[in-house]
């Protein structure tokens, strides 16, 4: 009988817990999700203001890694919102189209 109770409170509490992660880890990526947004104005706006924009540019404007400031640039310019000039290290910028 104490066994039975005990795999009921067992599976009860997995539920519930299954039932919360998932809720924080909705919360959680559309958070994520709203900061890349955020993050993607901000390299618009910076652009709206100077002529050109780096990836080291982008780091600092965002506060994130080269990964990731790699990832908006090639993002926007997927949008067709900027455009790469350059190929290969220090010489490559973008700009607005």
């Amino acid at each position: 009988m104490n066994y039975i109770i005990l795999i009921i409170v067992g599976i009860t509490g997995i539920i519930i817990g299954s039932y919360f992660g998932s809720k924080n880890q909705k919360c959680l990526i559309f958070g994520q999700r709203k900061r890349k947004q955020e993050n993607k104005e901000k390299i618009l706006e910076f652009l709206q203001n100077n002529q050109k924009i780096t990836n080291n540019d982008v780091e600092k404007l965002c506060g994130v890694s080269d990964s990731t400031a790699e990832r908006y640039l090639n993002e926007l310019e997927k949008e067709g919102k900027i455009r790469q000039i350059g190929t290969v290290g220090h010489t490559v910028y973008y700009h607005l189209i």
